[in-house]
């Protein structure tokens, strides 16, 4: 086991990770650290300053080296981390749709996963206690994690929760538009040579399809202070 509290939450998209994790953090007194919110902020970079607006546009080494001279990185902010660029934070800019539609394939990019893992098992050593979220972070990123939970949900009810994330109206339609879409991805997150979706062999699964966030939030705080005594 890691000497400083490392909880590792993975999961397929819309499942919850985010606000659960964070909410986690929150009941805990812990950091919420947000591998995703690193990978939108390469992804950003390689729009930025390397002009990727494609897969086939990127430059893995030309990206890496302007991730290092601009000196991306997370910077504490309250229970969380913000995504810093020359010292500047880019929280609201690798939300943005063009981040959006390039961040899989930025993400798939074997030399920035590694950087990405190098920073986020940075922070973890340093000191302070962490939820970290993502989908390989329990079977990849820290192996030797206090405890590793796989938050899931049916992909119709993935897809109803993003769809009133975005503040779109829930018709029938656009349901089983964006339920496909999300078992889509699913079926290629899972299948992908690098590091794909996968439950860590000794991970806590939980389908929190029919729980509210309170009740999700609840049931990982009783299992981290079950394993911290």
């Amino acid at each position: 086991m890691t000497v400083t509290p490392v909880i590792a939450i993975d999961g397929p998209a819309a499942s919850g990770k985010s606000s659960t994790a964070r909410a986690v953090a929150v009941a805990l007194g812990f950091a919420h650290l947000d591998s995703g919110a690193l990978y939108r902020g390469v992804t950003l970079v390689a729009g930025r300053v390397c002009a990727a607006r494609s897969p086939a546009d990127l430059d893995e080494e030309a990206i890496l080296q302007a991730v290092r001279r601009l000196h991306l990185r997370l910077e504490p902010a309250g229970v969380g981390f913000s995504v810093s660029l020359g010292g500047q934070p880019v929280d609201d800019e690798i939300r943005g749709a063009d981040v959006t539609a390039l961040v899989s394939a930025v993400s798939a990019l074997p030399g920035v996963r590694a950087w990405v893992n190098d920073q986020v098992r940075g922070i973890a050593r340093s000191g302070r206690p962490v939820v970290v979220e993502g989908r390989d972070i329990g079977a990849a990123v820290f192996p030797d994690a206090t405890l590793k939970v796989f938050l899931t949900a049916s992909p119709r009810a993935r897809a109803e929760r993003r769809l009133r994330q975005r503040g779109e109206a829930v018709s029938p339609a656009d349901l089983d538009r964006e339920t496909a879409l999300l078992a889509a991805r699913d079926e290629a997150d899972s299948r992908r040579a690098l590091s794909p979706l996968r439950m860590a062999p000794d991970a806590v699964p939980l389908d929190g399809t029919g729980l509210t966030l309170d009740q999700q939030v609840a049931t990982i705080v009783r299992l981290v202070r079950q394993r911290l005594g």
